[in-house]
């Protein structure tokens, strides 16, 4: 095996091994994995040059002595009559034939084994992979898609063609089978029997798809359907032990059901639709609003509102700075004042802060209001990290560039905050602001409450990855190198409760974003408190 394969694997694995796992929660530090998989499969090439070209000695050995016993055998004594041959024969069976041995012996393979051994450790794990099925049924939800859409890839704003096959959609249903969510087992094991039964060829079997989908439906409690399917598991498997014991728990359940419903309701009426579920109910109230503003459904942008939104240039309150080159400023919502910011960052300063970041990324936090204790969370799916000034003089200026567009300091704002967003990445529904109830969230920095969020859009995004504030029926659109600000708190200090916002997850594409909090501390006089509570 080459050594610059392995000093390049293991340049690349070094970089990995920062990652810790968790590759789905960033597209940035997946596409490591990228080029980590091109080396390997150069690795892997040499290996099979290697085979095929001891395949080719052996093959060349055995023609060779095909056609020399063919010969000999035909005349065994008048062929070793020639003592030359006597010789060469004795020769073969004492030297070539164990040199060949020795060659079919040897293993090729160590090497290529070696290396891919020492770079699993910086492969992703089973919760990579789960992770990724479960942003993907995340994106199946959140817009709406039917399994059978994104098994053939048919995703707006996609470059590369992408499907799903049999073994894959399998993969997909199992998952959401073993994390207990058999809405989604049923659907996609539903996908894969469509598949199967248009001849696609895979190692998954009907058996193995039955198996799961009648257990499914029976745990959304679809009894008579799940008596049907496993009856179809037996026809194809009969020494099936689960199913036949399944399948009797089945027949008797129903029976006693019947018993009881008799009485009352006529058969007919016993009789539910099948092959229909509800998605469950989860923790998020506003989970449906949510959603539809994530696509562009249920904005209530409406004419007379649109009429107060204007665009302006923007100098800061007369900063210095930017009273010779003002920005360019765009009302987004009228109340509570949401604006847009366009040029606040060069494509230069974008691929530099990244470039910064990158290393630092980890899986991104949230704060537990009552302990005050950094954990992650499923609602929160992306990588961060924080840059201070002494990282780099961008840095510095672009903190600089938001202090003059805000007119609000940044000594007490926390640091400048990256987040890369992974796989159907998203951040739900939540405040920016400590609540009443949370008086010690940011207790640790003594600098208050957070007043303002100033958020940096670094990237475009081919679909999804809006910003929605889903009291507000408010959807703001990612767009490289602008920014949206918003006051968290009203000025007399409480919090606007209407600024509940999330971030939607990455339908296609891959999403960065930078954030300043500005925090209560040091605005005193440059946001003037006000008299009342709703001020």
């Amino acid at each position: 095996m080459k050594l610059w394969v392995s000093a390049l694997l293991m340049a690349w694995f070094g970089v990995l091994s920062c990652v810790q796992a968790e590759f789905f929660t960033s597209i940035g530090h997946m596409t490591d994995l990228i080029y980590a998989e091109k080396e390997l499969v150069q690795s892997l090439k040499e290996y099979i040059l290697v085979e095929e070209a001891k395949l080719s000695k052996i093959k060349s050995w055995a023609n060779k002595m095909e056609a020399l016993t063919s010969k000999s055998a035909a005349d065994a004594e008048g062929y070793l009559a020639h003592p030359v041959n006597a010789y060469k024969l004795v020769k073969r069976l004492n030297t070539d034939w164990p040199a060949l041995e020795d060659l079919v012996l040897q293993d090729s393979a160590a090497g290529f084994i070696a290396n891919l051994s020492v770079q699993r450790q910086f492969f992703p794990t089973d919760e990579d992979e789960v992770g990724a099925a479960k942003a993907l049924m995340r994106l199946q939800d959140t817009y709406r898609l039917d399994p059978d859409t994104i098994s053939r890839g048919e995703l707006p704003g996609t470059k590369y063609q992408a499907v799903l096959s049999v073994d894959d959609c399998f993969g997909m249903g199992r998952s959401a089978y073993n994390e207990g969510d058999y809405y989604h087992t049923v659907l996609w094991m539903e996908q894969v029997l469509k598949q199967l039964d248009a001849g696609e060829e895979a190692t998954t079997t009907k058996s193995q798809v039955l198996d799961y989908l009648s257990y499914a439906v029976f745990q959304l409690g679809d009894l008579h359907r799940a008596l049907e399917l496993t009856r179809r598991l037996l026809s194809l498997d009969p020494s099936h032990e689960r199913a036949g014991g399944n399948l009797r728990y089945f027949e008797q359940l129903l029976e006693e059901e019947r018993e009881k419903m008799l009485s009352n309701q006529t058969e007919a009426e016993l009789a539910t639709p099948e092959g229909i579920y509800e998605r469950p109910v989860d923790y998020l109230p506003e989970r449906d609003v949510y959603e539809s503003l994530c696509r562009g459904e249920g904005v209530k942008l409406t004419p007379r509102r649109q009429k107060r939104l204007f665009c302006r240039y923007h100098h800061g309150n007369r900063a210095p700075q930017l009273l010779i080159a003002p920005f360019k400023e765009e009302d987004e919502w009228d109340s509570p004042h949401i604006v847009r910011y366009y040029d606040v960052m060069s494509d230069e300063e974008i691929e530099r802060i990244k470039e910064i970041a990158k290393p630092k990324l980890a899986r991104a936090t949230v704060r537990d209001p009552k302990t005050g204790v950094l954990t992650v969370a499923s609602y929160r799916v992306s990588k961060s990290s924080w840059l201070e000034e002494d990282d780099d003089p961008v840095v510095a200026r672009v903190n600089r560039r938001m202090q003059h567009i805000t007119g609000l300091t940044v000594k007490t704002a926390e640091l400048l905050q990256v987040a890369n967003y992974g796989v159907g990445g998203q951040y739900e529904p939540h405040f920016d602001f400590s609540r009443n109830d949370e008086r010690h969230t940011f207790k640790h920095l003594g600098t208050g409450n957070r007043v303002a969020t100033f958020l940096n859009y670094m990237s475009d995004v081919e679909a999804g990855g809006a910003t929605v504030f889903p009291d507000l029926g408010a959807a703001i659109w990612p767009k490289k190198g602008t920014a949206v600000f918003w006051y968290n708190l009203l000025r007399s200090g409480e919090g606007d409760y209407r600024t509940r916002h999330a971030a939607c997850p990455v339908l296609v594409g891959c999403k960065w974003v930078s954030n300043k909090w500005f925090h209560e501390r040091g605005q005193e006089f440059l946001r003037p408190c006000g008299s009342t509570e709703v001020d």
